[in-house]
């Protein structure tokens, strides 16, 4: 699996990792004007990490939902083109609007994931959803915002099953959550984030 263009692999204190030019969001490392993309903080980072193909190029129309505070979606906004971080929660808007603030390409909006009629004023179709969102309903939240996605898009999830579910087994829990999804999805490859993310899987779909 290659790596969209504008990700690479640098040095970072004598080890191989892999980086993304721009100012630096939670005290990653730097070297060069680039900075390190820490995978334990990030899905998407452990995806590229373990060779998950998510199909990303590198100038793609991203709809990132579940932004938080910008970890993530700040690597995101570096190689990507125009970027809509949706996030639900007041406190870590505030992050990721100071994030923003260096990103002319990063698009915060404080709404819900699970009402894309909120947004959808706004957002222009995308290349790429990108779901990171610890609820109840992730299948759900992707199935909504299928709206966004061109025919020929990629879903990219990290499935939590944790948040999906605390009391059953995760296999369980994702095997749900795929079914559901594949109402509306085609599912392309699935993948375990360990050892970087306990009980989540990536999944990686187009639109049916």
């Amino acid at each position: 699996m290659s790596l969209p263009d504008g990700v690479t692999r640098r040095s970072f204190d004598g080890t191989q990792s892999l980086a993304t030019t721009g100012e630096p969001v939670y005290g990653e490392s730097t070297s060069e004007g680039w900075r390190q993309w820490v995978p334990d903080r990030s899905k998407l980072g452990a995806m590229f990490e373990l060779g998950v193909d998510t199909g990303l190029a590198g100038g793609e129309t991203v709809l990132y939902l579940g932004a938080a505070s910008g970890t993530t979606v700040s690597h995101v906004a570096d190689f990507a083109g125009p970027t809509y971080a949706v996030e639900f929660a007041p406190r870590p808007m505030r992050d990721l609007l100071e994030v923003a603030a260096d990103r002319d390409r990063l698009f915060p909006l404080l709404k819900d994931a699970r009402a894309p009629e909120t947004y959808a004023h706004v957002v222009e179709p995308v290349d790429a959803i990108i779901q990171d969102v610890a609820t109840r309903g992730q299948a759900d939240v992707a199935l909504a915002n299928r709206r966004f996605l061109t025919d020929d898009g990629r879903l990219i999830m990290a499935i939590k099953a944790r948040s999906e579910d605390v009391t059953r087994e995760p296999d369980a829990v994702f095997a749900d959550v795929i079914d559901r999804l594949e109402t509306g999805y085609e599912i392309l490859d699935r993948q375990s984030l360990e050892p970087y993310h306990d009980d989540h899987l990536a999944v990686i779909a187009r639109p049916r």
